[in-house]
């Protein structure tokens, strides 16, 4: 992901990488995704990794044997008709 915006408008793939403090922040304007590191690279090698999270390209559902060595009974791992949280969509 890189982009230009030189002109000042939004462009696709745009990221914005800024210094607060200690850290830098690295943010995905497409996704909303942001996030941290000591040094700029570690913030966008950070941002990679989230985004890929965020787009389903990396990361799996644990398998029943996981969740029972969790000591999570998979039968019980629901949940019913609600939604779930914000954080597991």
């Amino acid at each position: 992901m890189a982009s230009s915006s030189r002109d000042g408008g939004s462009h696709s793939d745009e990221i914005r990488l800024w210094r607060e403090g200690d850290s830098w922040i690295a943010k995905d304007i497409e996704t909303g995704v942001t996030t941290q590191g000591e040094s700029r690279r570690n913030a966008l090698e950070n941002l990679d990794e989230a985004v890929a999270l965020h787009n389903d390209e990396i990361g799996r559902k644990p398998t029943e044997e996981e969740l029972r060595e969790m000591g999570i009974d998979p039968a019980d791992n629901t949940t019913g008709e609600q939604e779930p949280p914000e954080e597991l969509e």
